[in-house]
């Protein structure tokens, strides 16, 4: 991509947020530098999915700051800030049912271009990528659960993204879906993609991420290899419990 290491890494420093007067974070700072896979743990509830409302343009923190390429995303619009490489998925999965799953993922792709031919070339390379180029034709209301995680991801995909926000894209599928979906996710990152994940499978977190981050009632209480994550007294009894190793979370 012709960028300095540092030009397109994401920088999150001291966000902090508060709805009523609850805090949801409470001066949280992350990094994700290109080509890794950095996971983002904690129990419901601790602030994850806000933390990537935030990054992501749909919540706005009372402090701290939100850079990616060294370009300030704070006040920009979500659709601003994809175009600038950052995509996300979505936990709750709301394909366009009635369209194509073609159709659905070149949604996406005309966040980069305003040309119905490149948009569904784009929407097929994805599809291709992905493993769902046999469903392509099928309306996206016919797909099954792991299939309709993965168009999600698809269309974040198509906006040609150097950063993804992956949120729990592993919730609600089997063993083997979710060793497939972690075999996407590699993927994803060999082809030059850093992605920051939200994930409650514990197994799989371990065996994926370059770094952890852990959060616990809006606080960072941990970060650091999966290695130092699983034995961190702290990280064991705020969120995986003594069986952490032998158990999906």
């Amino acid at each position: 991509m012709g960028k300095n290491k540092n030009e397109n890494s994401l920088n999150v420093v001291g966000l902090s947020k508060s709805f009523m007067g609850l805090k949801a974070l409470s001066d949280v700072s992350l990094s994700v530098q290109p080509n890794q896979i950095v996971g983002l743990i904690g129990p419901n509830g601790a602030g994850k999915t806000t933390l990537f409302n935030m990054i992501s343009g749909f919540l706005q923190p009372d402090q701290g700051s939100v850079s990616f390429g060294g370009k300030n995303l704070l006040e920009l619009k979500p659709d601003q800030i994809c175009k600038l490489g950052v995509a996300r998925t979505f936990q709750i999965v709301k394909p366009f049912g009635e369209l194509t799953v073609l159709e659905n993922i070149a949604v996406g792709a005309f966040n980069r271009t305003a040309h119905p031919d490149e948009a569904e070339a784009i929407a097929w390379e994805v599809l291709t990528f992905t493993g769902l180029e046999k469903k392509a034709l099928h309306p996206a209301k016919s797909l099954t659960t792991s299939d309709r995680k993965r168009l999600e991801l698809a269309r974040a995909l198509a906006t040609r993204p150097e950063l993804l926000l992956l949120d729990e894209v592993m919730a609600g599928l089997n063993p083997t879906e979710k060793d497939e979906m972690k075999q996407l996710t590699e993927k994803i990152r060999d082809s030059g993609t850093a992605i920051l994940i939200i994930e409650h499978a514990i197994k799989v977190i371990m065996g994926l991420c370059d770094r952890i981050v852990v959060i616990q009632y809006g606080c960072r209480i941990a970060e650091g290899d999966p290695q130092s994550i699983s034995n961190d007294p702290k990280v064991i009894e705020a969120y995986m419990g003594k069986n952490y190793g032998t158990t999906e979370h």
